[in-house]
């Protein structure tokens, strides 16, 4: 019996920790969000470039932070300090660290949904995703009180140093990649789990009725 627990709560685990990881792929590799911030924002406003130009910095730079392989940053357009590489360098590390939550979950995640529905306990979900879909309005009241604090503290918790600064003169990547983009990315990931969690608890929900 405690093993059938534990196996449970694993699987749950797992599931939540695979939807967040794919949310979080999605959103980082969705390129559309920043073609369209290129002409909502005016970038073009703030960079001598083309917006061709533009565009392919943007793909060079999410080039290298999917790349597992790639240890230089080097962008045609854009010179970059130590410290503005360094912080690209720590968020590959976090761009990598995601995908490998994503590829360990994947399997026992399946695994775990398949179980219930070969159960017909797909009823078990729907607490735990009714719950988990108050997370993300929670995190969204927070950055519609006040963005640049919930951005802040979102760079002291994930990173250890102060690389994240950017000084426009010495790294003028910045003036193309303002904090409005990143808002733009995290209501686009929070939007991505509550339709997540939304579909689970709405599964678990249509299995309730069929067992009743």
């Amino acid at each position: 019996m405690k093993k059938q627990v534990w196996l449970e709560r694993l699987g749950f685990v797992c599931l939540f920790l695979f939807l967040v990881s794919l949310a979080i792929t999605i959103t980082i590799n969705f390129r559309p969000l920043y073609w369209f911030d290129v002409d909502h924002l005016n970038l073009l406003d703030y960079t001598s470039l083309t917006r061709e130009e533009l565009l392919k910095n943007y793909g060079l730079l999410l080039d290298f932070l999917n790349n597992p392989f790639a240890s230089t940053l080097a962008l045609p357009d854009f010179p970059m300090s130590e410290a503005g590489a360094g912080h690209f360098y720590d968020v590959k590390q976090l761009f990598l660290l995601n995908y490998a939550v994503m590829i360990v979950t994947l399997l026992p995640s399946i695994w775990f949904v398949n179980r219930l529905r070969q159960n017909q306990q797909q009823w078990r979900l729907i607490r735990p995703f009714q719950w988990g879909m108050i997370l993300p309005l929670i995190f969204g009241f927070l950055m519609a009180v006040g963005f640049d604090r919930f951005f802040v503290t979102f760079h002291e918790i994930f990173f250890s140093n102060d690389d994240w600064l950017f000084n426009p003169a010495t790294d003028p990547i910045i003036n193309v990649l303002p904090e409005t983009f990143f808002m733009h990315c995290f209501i686009l990931f929070f939007v991505l789990i509550e339709v997540f969690f939304f579909a689970f608890y709405w599964w678990g929900k249509r299995g309730l009725k069929k067992t009743a």
